[in-house]
């Protein structure tokens, strides 16, 4: 069986920070593709800020070409939103039935899990791993957090925000050193976050 770590998001900006964690978790674990799933809105976040969905679904494509075992999904942009991430996994189970689907976090979301649609469904059918995140608050917290299918990674902690990418962006500050070179060029030639 197909083994595929799925990891949503934005994206919005794509960063190094992403690709950090999406590598590491790769050379780390016994998947075998990592997909970006390409969120075109997520329920808890305003959608005003988001940059048009194939322009952050190319970012994503730009981003990754070098990186064999890894891929860009589509799959929100045809399905009702907001999008569910239980929704999601279960339309791509019914899809790919060969394939095993791994979710992959940041601890931060742990805390919130059990605030998302049928949260108890998907951590019994899905293995869940879990990256370190710094924010305000404490993992601890979760009724999830010893649970069977949850494996926390000690991935390297990248303190880069695509927020404050597209502040610096829009303050006209260099923001090369952080976005992979082919989408620096994608932004750098555009009016995208100014």
């Amino acid at each position: 069986m197909k083994k595929i770590g799925l990891f949503f998001g934005s994206f919005n900006p794509i960063h190094i920070g992403h690709l950090i964690l999406a590598n590491y978790i790769l050379e780390n674990s016994d998947m075998n593709e990592l997909w970006f799933v390409v969120s075109p809105q997520n329920p808890f976040k305003e959608k005003k800020s988001l940059l048009n969905d194939h322009n952050r679904l190319d970012m994503v494509e730009l981003a990754i070409k070098n990186y064999p075992d890894m891929r860009a999904s589509n799959v929100e942009f045809s399905l009702p939103t907001p999008s569910y991430t239980i929704d999601t996994l279960t339309y791509l189970k019914e899809k790919h039935p060969d394939y095993s689907f791994s979710l992959i976090m940041g601890e931060d979301n742990l805390g919130s899990l059990h605030k998302w649609k049928n949260s108890d469904l998907l951590i019994k059918n899905h293995h869940i791993i879990v990256y370190p995140r710094v924010f305000e608050g404490d993992k601890k917290d979760s009724k999830y957090i010893n649970h069977e299918n949850i494996s926390l990674v000690k991935a390297p902690v990248i303190e880069l925000s695509a927020t404050e990418i597209r502040n610096m962006i829009e303050q006209g500050k260099n923001v090369r050193p952080m976005l992979p070179p082919e989408v620096f060029e994608y932004l750098d030639g555009s009016s995208f976050y100014k």
